[in-house]
C-alpha cells in the first residue's frame, strides 16, 4: 500500500480532526498518567484463578484518577469474546461498561469483529471514547466516520498525540465479518503517522496504541517490535493482541528504534487481570511503567459501585443459569493452553464427527489451541463453562487433503510451536519450524495420498493462517455451533458414567 494513499486520507480528515484536540487541566502539567487495559475478553467477573473483574478495575481506575488530575484511560482492543457474557449478550455488557469505566481512547481488536462489522457499529455508536485507527479505512461501511486516525491531548503547554494501529485481518478476521473494510499495512502507516503528528501537528510526543501484538504469529506480519525497530518518531507504545505480560523491569519493555534509541512498549496479558500505568514526564519524556494486580485486595473498594452491580445483576441471572447447569465431570483441571486441553478437544471432535456427519472414515482432526478460551475445571462441568471454553460461532467440517497439504498445514502449526491434533496425527519439527516427520495412525504421511481431516470452518477458510486446509475438497460442513456439540458430547459421557480426561503429552514436538 502506497503511503500517498494514507496521506490523502489524512489530508481529508485534517479539518475534522483539528477539533478533536482535547485540553486537560494545566495543574500538575509536568506529568500525564495513562491507565491502560488490553484484551479484557469479556471478563466481567473475576476469572477462575480469582484475578480480574470490572468492579475491581473500576476501583483501581478511580483511585489513580483521584490522585492524578491529568489522567487518560485507554483500552487497546479485544474488549469482547471469551466468557458467557459475550456468548449470551453479544457485547451489550462490555460496550456499555466502556463509558462506566471511563475510557477516553479505545482501539478496535480483531475479536470485536466476531459478530460482524454491523454489530460493531451498533454498539460502538454509543461509546463516548475516542475510537482510533490509522490503518483501517471504513469508508462506505457502517463504521464510516466513527473512527479517527489520531487524537491530540493538551496538558499545560505540551501536546501528546495518540494514534491507533490495528492488526492485519488476514488469518484473523473472517472476510464476511469485515467486508468493505480496507487495511493499510501497519508497518507503513505507524511511523508515517507519528512523523505527521510531530512535524505537522507539532506534538511533543507521539504514542502508538496498537492491537498488533508484541510479536506476531506470522513472522511477516507487522508487530510492535518490528514497527519500533523501523521507527524514528514513535515515543512509546501501549500494546495489545498477543496477550503478552511485559513485566516492568524485565528488559522486554524496551526495543531499540531505527536510531538506536530504546523505546518503551507495554502490555499486560489478558482478561483484565493486570492494569498498566504509564507516567509520562512531559518535561523529560521519561516514562515510568508499572503493573497493578487486579485481585481480591480491591474487593472492599469495589463495593463503592452499587448501581453498576445492580445493573449487572440482570445479566448475571442469564449467565448464572448456564454456569450453574451441570452437564458432566472432569477428572482433572486442564489449563486452556495445556496439551491436555488440546488433546481432549481433538479426540472429542474425532468421536463426535462420524455421528453428525455420517462419514465413517475420518483420518484425523486438526483444531486451533487459540480457540480454547478458558480452563477446564476439575470436578463439575457446567454448560456455561463449555460455552466459555468454546464461545466462537464456528462449525465443524470435513475436508479431503493431499498429504502435502496436510504437511503444509503442520508446518504452519509448527511456526507457532505446535497446535491441537487428535491422537491419530503426530509430528516433529525443528527449531526453524520445518517438519522432520509426520504420521497419521503411525504411518508416515504420503504427500500424494488423500487424507480425510476433521476441523472447523474458521481454519478451513484460512483462519489462523491455515491456508493449506483451504486447498482441499470440502466434503461436509455443519450448520450448528460446534460448542453445542461439545456440550452434548459431555452429557453423553456423563450418562455412561465417564469423566472428561486426557493426557498431557504433546502430539507435535520440537526436536534438535
Amino acid at each position: 500500500m502506497k503511503l500517498s494513499i494514507f496521506n490523502s486520507q489524512l489530508s481529508k480528515l485534517i479539518i475534522v480532526l483539528a477539533v478533536c484536540a482535547l485540553t486537560l487541566p494545566a495543574a500538575y502539567a509536568e506529568h500525564l498518567v495513562i491507565i491502560a487495559a488490553n484484551d479484557t475478553h469479556s471478563q466481567i467477573e473475576p476469572a477462575a484463578d480469582g484475578k480480574g473483574g470490572v468492579a475491581r478495575r473500576r476501583a483501581i481506575y478511580d483511585k489513580i484518577r483521584s490522585e492524578n488530575p491529568n489522567t487518560l484511560t485507554i483500552h487497546a482492543g479485544d474488549a469482547v469474546q471469551g466468557t458467557v457474557f459475550f456468548s449470551l449478550y453479544g457485547g451489550e455488557v462490555e460496550y456499555a461498561l466502556m463509558d462506566t469505566l471511563g475510557y477516553d481512547i479505545i482501539v478496535i481488536g480483531n475479536h470485536e469483529f466476531d459478530n460482524g462489522l454491523d454489530s460493531v457499529a451498533y454498539y460502538y455508536k454509543d461509546v463516548k471514547a475516542k475510537k482510533l485507527s490509522a490503518n483501517y479505512d471504513f469508508s462506505g461501511t457502517s463504521l464510516d466516520g466513527m473512527f479517527e486516525p489520531y487524537v491530540i491531548k493538551r496538558v499545560g503547554d505540551k501536546r501528546v498525540g495518540f494514534f491507533g494501529i490495528n492488526v492485519t485481518p488476514t488469518g484473523l478476521i473472517a472476510d464476511a465479518n469485515c467486508k468493505g473494510m480496507r487495511y493499510l499495512p501497519a508497518d507503513e502507516v505507524a511511523d508515517a503517522t507519528a512523523k505527521y503528528l510531530k512535524e505537522v501537528q507539532k506534538v511533543d510526543y507521539a504514542v502508538m496504541v496498537s492491537h498488533i501484538g508484541y510479536t506476531a504469529y506470522n513472522p511477516v506480519d507487522p508487530c510492535d517490535t518490528m514497527v519500533i525497530a523501523h521507527s524514528r518518531y514513535i515515543d512509546f507504545v501501549i500494546g495489545g493482541h498477543s496477550h503478552t505480560v511485559i513485566k516492568p523491569g524485565s528488559g522486554m519493555e524496551y526495543i531499540r528504534n531505527a536510531d538506536g534509541k530504546p523505546i518503551l512498549v507495554g502490555q499486560n496479558g489478558k482478561s483484565g487481570k493486570i492494569v498498566a500505568t504509564y507516567d509520562l514526564d512531559l518535561e523529560t519524556g521519561e516514562v515510568r511503567y508499572d503493573h497493578i494486580s487486579v485481585d481480591a485486595s480491591w474487593d472492599e473498594a469495589a463495593k463503592a459501585y452499587p448501581a453498576m452491580d445492580a445493573w449487572l445483576a440482570g445479566y448475571r441471572e442469564g449467565v448464572d443459569s448456564l454456569m450453574n447447569n451441570p452437564i458432566g465431570h472432569s477428572a482433572r483441571y486442564m489449563k486452556n493452553s495445556s496439551y491436555a486441553a488440546q488433546n481432549w478437544l481433538c479426540d472429542a471432535v474425532m468421536a463426535i464427527l462420524p455421528g453428525i456427519s455420517g462419514m465413517k472414515k475420518i483420518d484425523c482432526v486438526i483444531m486451533n489451541k487459540g480457540g480454547i478460551r478458558t480452563d477446564m475445571p476439575q470436578g463439575v462441568i457446567t454448560e456455561g463453562v463449555m460455552l466459555s471454553m468454546f464461545p466462537f460461532d464456528n462449525r465443524f467440517c470435513v475436508v479431503e487433503l493431499t498429504g502435502q497439504d496436510l504437511i503444509d498445514a503442520l508446518t504452519v502449526m509448527a511456526g507457532r510451536d505446535g497446535d491441537a491434533t487428535s491422537k491419530e496425527l503426530t509430528a516433529a519439527y525443528d527449531a526453524n519450524g520445518h517438519i522432520v516427520w509426520a504420521k497419521v495412525k503411525g504411518k508416515k504421511i504420503n504427500p500424494k495420498k488423500k487424507y480425510v481431516v476433521g476441523t472447523i470452518d474458521y481454519l478451513q477458510k484460512g483462519g489462523d493462517y491455515m491456508t493449506p486446509l483451504g486447498r482441499g475438497r470440502l466434503l461436509w460442513s455443519d450448520t450448528g455451533k460446534y460448542g453445542d456439540h461439545m456440550i452434548n458430547y459431555i452429557r453423553a459421557l456423563e450418562a455412561k458414567g465417564k469423566l472428561v480426561d486426557a493426557d498431557d503429552t504433546p502430539r507435535m514436538t520440537k526436536v534438535n
